[in-house]
């Protein structure tokens, strides 16, 4: 090769660069972004649920340089050279980095600052997650501050045992995120992860407190697990959230279950490492782009399932339909042994008890009455998820019902009412409480034609009082009342008063739930004593 050729071969190499450089200069950076923005829009533009971890393992690290002549530099020098290396082979089909901290602190100072050498060489538009568990209060303030100003990281790792107070000090950072760690993939991990049962575990107990801390664009969950049903169960818990997994790489042919289980019904909320074995490997770039490559085409399958209408087309499907055989109902007339009532619905009972939709003390009811207890359901619409939950019992109730139109009693039931309209595609009507003095002075408000069926949904039947009020009204309408669905009867198995007179007006009750299954369900699981659920019981009567 003369002179000549070599000059333009050098001046075209440094043409590369100085565009290389043009280019992720006019990139908006992370940090500009949020890194929730961020991350979506990488995930967007590089096709990828892909994220590279930076682990600069010292027995990987030597597995790596030694084919490569560098067996005999150090182990600062190999993990450089490493990093580097992995991050050009991998920035145009992965989402995000995601360096552990521990690996770094371990080489010393070099090491932290190694960490600083690697933000500086990622693309500005990925974001930069620092995997480091954290789960000690006391310096959570200037750890939150060395990560996010310092280190200019987007997101970090938490351990949530210390409650809500560990991700604070991290959220007052805005446009920054923390990854909440619910699950381990390691079997010594499973005595404390599974307690006490299969049907509240306390991962699962994690998953759902910690959605209370912060938005879905701040607050995403990490799962280490190769089990679907682990991840099925955390995405049913979390439909919003997204959901980062590791250690999913133990079983092989297990990628297509483990993203049926985990993908939203967008085809996205799930982000997957790269395997370790990948990043050690002679081409990093084609195994990763063949990787990504082979996960879009099961997203894709998984959008054409999602796709397939359980409506007409010009039906707007607002609340998406659970895919699971939906929770057994307490049935009013039938012992309510906790053993017979489906898991699901068992949790559901419990989730309500915890964020207080039953107190104890002396309340004085809507009817006069004065009861030991309160029941408030007006909580749930506060919990998107939870009240998604409440919404499938009550439609599994509806669905085989023949009627018109949905009508809720003012004014508990109105959000409910409203949610079913829009999951099951019927009408919404509701009886005013009170009759304008102005105006149409209408019974009734919403549109309706005379003699259509109405069914007619309520939060809670104590004496029925209200129920028969409000289909007084539809029925002094035009409107036809055949059922009625509530999610508590109050009287249950023992005293069916209230349900007599709704029976008396030719009208068919259903609830989803029970006092005493309540009762039943909370003292089994302990969190009411044996008197506070006789309380419930006697007070029936």
């Amino acid at each position: 090769m003369d002179r000549r050729a070599r000059q333009l071969i050098h001046f075209l190499d440094g043409m590369g660069h100085e565009l290389e450089q043009a280019r992720n200069l006019m990139r908006p950076t992370a940090r500009a972004m949020g890194f929730f923005t961020a991350l979506t829009e990488a995930m967007t533009s590089r096709q990828s649920l892909l994220v590279t971890g930076l682990d600069p393992n010292p027995e990987m690290l030597r597995n790596w340089a030694s084919p490569r002549g560098l067996g005999g530099s150090s182990l600062l020098s190999q993990a450089r050279s490493w990093c580097k290396s992995v991050i050009e082979a991998t920035e145009d089909h992965v989402c995000a980095y995601k360096p552990s901290l521990g690996f770094y602190q371990a080489m010393g100072s070099a090491g932290v600052e190694l960490l600083m050498e690697v933000r500086e060489l990622l693309p500005p538009d990925l974001p930069l997650i620092i995997d480091i568990k954290h789960g000690d209060l006391n310096s959570s303030s200037a750890i939150a501050a060395y990560l996010f100003k310092t280190l200019q990281a987007d997101a970090v790792t938490l351990n949530p045992l210390a409650g809500q107070d560990i991700a604070a000090p991290f959220l007052l950072y805005p446009g920054k995120g923390v990854v909440i760690n619910c699950h381990s993939s390691n079997p010594a991990a499973r005595v404390l992860q599974h307690h006490p049962d299969e049907d509240r575990p306390l991962y699962l107990q994690l998953v759902k407190e910690s959605q209370s801390w912060g938005t879905p664009d701040q607050l995403l969950l990490e799962v280490g697990t190769s089990d679907p049903t682990i991840l099925e169960r955390v995405r049913q818990a979390a439909p919003e959230r997204f959901v980062m997994l590791r250690s999913l790489w133990g079983e092989e042919g297990n990628l297509q279950r483990l993203l049926a289980s985990g993908l939203n019904q967008a085809g996205d909320g799930l982000l997957l490492p790269l395997p370790q074995s990948l990043l050690n490997d002679s081409d990093i770039n084609g195994q990763t782009k063949a990787l990504k490559q082979r996960i879009n085409q099961i997203r894709e399958d998984h959008l054409r399932h999602q796709q397939q209408p359980d409506a007409p087309s010009d039906q707007c499907r607002i609340w998406p339909h659970a895919e699971q055989t939906p929770p057994a109902l307490a049935d009013s007339n039938r012992s309510a042994v906790t053993t017979s009532i489906d898991p699901e619905l068992r949790e559901l009972v419990i989730d309500l008890f915890d964020i207080r939709c039953l107190l104890f003390g002396e309340f004085k009811q809507a009817s006069g009455a004065i009861f030991n207890y309160y029941v408030d359901l007006r909580q749930i619409i506060s919990d998107p998820a939870l009240f998604h939950r409440v919404l499938d019992c009550y439609a599994q109730v509806l669905r085989p019902l023949s009627f018109d139109r949905i009508a809720g009693i003012p004014y508990g039931s109105l959000p409910t009412a409203t949610g079913l309209s829009l999951q099951l595609h019927k009408p919404l009507i509701y009886p005013r409480k009170e009759v304008k003095a102005h105006g149409t002075r209408r019974l009734v408000e919403g549109e309706f034609n005379e003699g259509e069926t109405v069914a007619v949904v309520d939060d809670i039947l104590i004496t029925g009082g209200s129920v028969l009020e409000g289909i007084a009204k539809l029925k002094d309408s035009g409107l036809s009342v055949k059922d009625v669905v509530v999610f508590l009867d109050h009287g249950g198995r023992d005293d069916t008063r209230a349900k007599k007179r709704l029976e008396d007006q030719g009208l068919h009750l259903q609830a989803v739930l029970t006092l005493d299954t309540i009762g039943d369900v909370l003292e089994a699981a302990g969190r009411i004593s044996p008197e506070q659920a006789q309380e419930l019981r006697t007070s029936q009567h």
